[in-house]
């Protein structure tokens, strides 16, 4: 388990945007309601050039959130170590205000998979995925936080709900966690479930990010709705409902706006950083 000596949480409690290097110039001169930028880690991890050249120039003036999308936290096999050193290094001369990684698995034999794979939350899932962070943040020298998965299918054998598989990482680990809304709202549309009941069962003093992003719709072959997390669009407005309902629940938290494909001109995601910000300025402080 993490012990004591490791640095807190760092991150204003206000409007996030996931930095997109079309954005630097605009992030620079016209930030508006924006406090904090996310990375993903595995966009940094060279040795030079622009992009940590902009980087370092960004971190002088917003806290940074690392997010993870490559370590498999969740994967049967030993972290990669390559990987993880690679990650140390970013870290460690980056010093962010938070660091993060997702509760899923993208690697299986010598392959990876690009994509965030769903666990089956069983008493062997559990001890693995605990073992794995706990190198993580001894590696690292940190907290990190551990992000629930959108999902599409449920596991039979699956013994623990979400919430209370994550309450127990989070407890065994010291790890804290971040709570992505959409997902919530994804998985609760995907599998028949009630996304306010979810965040009413949520450990919400364990989490150090909230997360908002757009997502496509479809069907599945029966016809019933099957949301895609695509990070490709606004977010839409239950969302936005469901936010609320953490934050009456939660108090004020940092809230990021994640927009990863089809990525818009800043305006537009500057205003989605205002429906956040107004969000925010709904609770007490």
């Amino acid at each position: 388990m993490l012990d004591n000596t490791h640095r807190p949480l760092g991150l204003p409690a206000g409007p996030g945007v996931g930095y997109k290097p079309q954005h630097f110039r605009d992030l620079l001169d016209d930030p508006g309601p924006v406090t904090w930028l996310e990375i993903h880690a595995e966009n940094y991890m060279g040795d030079g050039g622009r992009p940590l050249a902009q980087l370092r120039h960004l971190s002088e003036r917003f806290p940074i959130s690392v997010h993870g999308v490559g370590l498999s936290i969740g994967g049967e096999a030993p972290l990669d170590r390559d990987h993880l050193a690679r990650l140390k290094h970013l870290v460690g001369w980056l010093n962010p205000a938070s660091f993060s990684e997702h509760l899923a698995w993208s690697t299986h034999d010598s392959h990876f998979l690009n994509d965030l794979l769903p666990l089956p939350y069983t008493d062997g899932t559990l001890a693995r995925v605990c073992d794995h962070i706990d190198q993580v943040q001894e590696a690292v020298g940190r907290r990190m936080l551990l992000e629930n998965p959108s999902s599409y299918l449920a596991f039979d054998e699956s013994t623990w709900s979400e919430f209370d598989f994550l309450a127990e990482i989070a407890r065994r680990t010291g790890c804290g966690l971040l709570l992505d809304v959409n997902n919530v709202f994804v998985s609760a549309t995907n599998l028949d479930f009630s996304p306010q009941g979810y965040i009413d069962a949520f450990p919400l003093e364990q989490v150090g990010e909230l997360h908002l992003g757009g997502h496509d719709e479809d069907e599945d072959d029966h016809g019933a709705p099957l949301l895609i997390d695509s990070h490709g669009r606004e977010v839409v407005d239950p969302v936005w409902a469901l936010l609320d309902h953490v934050l009456d629940r939660s108090g004020p938290k940092p809230v990021l706006v994640e927009w990863d494909t089809d990525v818009p001109d800043w305006p537009v995601l500057r205003a989605e950083a205002i429906r956040a910000q107004a969000a925010l300025d709904r609770i007490p402080a």
